[in-house]
């Protein structure tokens, strides 16, 4: 009996299963990658486990959030506050207040009006809030992976604008902009192309120091390190990563030797994706009109991917068991877009059996469409090898405030 069978058998499924040793070696990995000295934040959006983020933050990693929920995830995980990096478009007062209370003082903004309000929150505890200018550049270098920059977007300050606006930022009472904030690209399997938008992010960010007087006390370049998504597979390497970056650092910023311009970048998948397997239980298998349908007690309930908004879950999710019959996996839900594989080629199977999908770490339980048709949230296992570490359960209940 393998691993995961021994953990379905005890907890059930469906279930995601979290290796923490897998978790470490992912953020060793990326440190690697980057010159000495950058820091790493984790964007708790990808998987605001507090087991997970404890352990990046034990390896030197900050925390990138946008919600009190996330906030709260991440002080559990014991990140200080001045570790931590408030980012998000539509920061609301009670949020804004609710972070300065809690002690976080860096901000990502992105736009005036938002730095206002980060300002404003900051007047009415007596304290001054730091805060990366997020850039909204005119173009990027690269066409592979998502693309976050040059277009119209709620993400940033349009770069061509900023000669007007920096005045006007830096007049803003409560809040210090101390420097700024790119992310152009997501999921970038081509190292070159990765290195040419860091290019352009350097140089941008060189040349707005220089014309509109952009402070850069601290600079982060945004993310994009690929790593698979619920198929098989390994993180993307960069071994050209590292040189790279040094030499257009040298190039653009050199004073990055000395210290005087902190540099950061900030990653999801690559941090989180590789450590989570799902198991999935077969609930039945059956035929119909010469189509064999696999279905399984988890659909896009438990692994949808941000496919309510188009995102990320592949055309076809990928198990870890193969074999020579063609089948559709489908889960429990009453609709026919509950399908997580047209065309797998898999085992004999039947009711009882375990399917695993690998790399599911990140944008799995919480990116998925949990309270659809009313199902329980997966078990979450958290391991250390053969370890179980904890076990736990998302439960969403109806809180009323005027009861009918």
């Amino acid at each position: 009996m393998s691993k995961y069978d021994e953990l379905a058998a005890r907890f059930g499924t469906p279930a995601y299963v979290y290796d923490l040793d897998v978790t470490a070696q992912s953020r060793d990995q990326l440190f690697s990658l980057l010159p000495e000295g950058f820091a790493v934040y984790y964007a708790l959006k990808a998987n605001p486990h507090p087991e997970i983020a404890r352990e990046l933050r034990e390896g030197g990693c900050r925390a990138e959030i946008s919600s009190t929920g996330e906030l709260a995830n991440a002080l559990t995980a014991g990140f200080a506050p001045e570790d931590i990096l408030y980012t998000g478009p539509g920061k609301t007062d009670g949020e804004l207040d609710a972070a300065i209370t809690a002690g976080v003082r860096l901000f990502s903004v992105e736009s005036l009006t938002d730095l206002q309000h980060v300002g404003a929150a900051a007047d009415r505890q007596d304290t001054v809030a730091r805060c990366l200018l997020r850039v909204n550049t005119t173009q990027g270098s690269a066409s592979t992976g998502i693309r976050m920059m040059g277009r119209p977007s709620q993400f940033g300050v349009d770069a061509e604008t900023l000669p007007e606006l920096m005045p006007l930022f830096k007049a803003v009472t409560g809040a210090k902009i101390v420097g700024a904030h790119f992310f152009t690209m997501s999921n970038a399997q081509d190292e070159d192309a990765l290195l040419g938008e860091y290019e352009f992010v350097l140089q941008s960010a060189s040349q707005l120091r220089q014309e509109v007087g952009l402070p850069l006390e601290l600079l982060d370049i945004g993310g994009g390190f690929s790593s698979p998504y619920a198929v098989p597979g390994e993180r993307t390497d960069y071994p050209k990563l590292r040189n790279g970056l040094e030499q257009l650092l040298d190039l653009y910023l050199p004073e990055w030797r000395s210290g005087e311009v902190e540099l950061a970048c900030e990653s999801g998948r690559y941090l989180s994706g590789t450590c989570g397997t799902l198991l999935a239980g077969v609930v039945n298998v059956k035929e119909s009109r010469g189509h064999r349908f696999v279905i399984l007690d988890a659909g896009i309930n438990v692994v949808g991917g941000l496919s309510g908004i188009g995102r990320l879950l592949p055309a076809a999710v990928g198990v870890e068991q193969v074999g020579d019959n063609p089948g559709q996996l489908v889960g429990p839900l009453c609709t026919p877009g509950d399908s997580l594989s047209k065309a797998a080629k898999l085992p004999e199977l039947s009711a009882g059996d375990l399917l695993t999908v690998p790399n599911v770490g990140a944008y799995g339980v919480t990116a998925s469409l949990i309270s659809f048709l009313g199902r329980s949230a997966p078990t979450e296992v958290v391991v250390r090898g053969d370890e179980v570490i904890s076990v736990s359960r998302l439960d969403y209940q109806r809180a009323y405030e005027v009861s009918p």
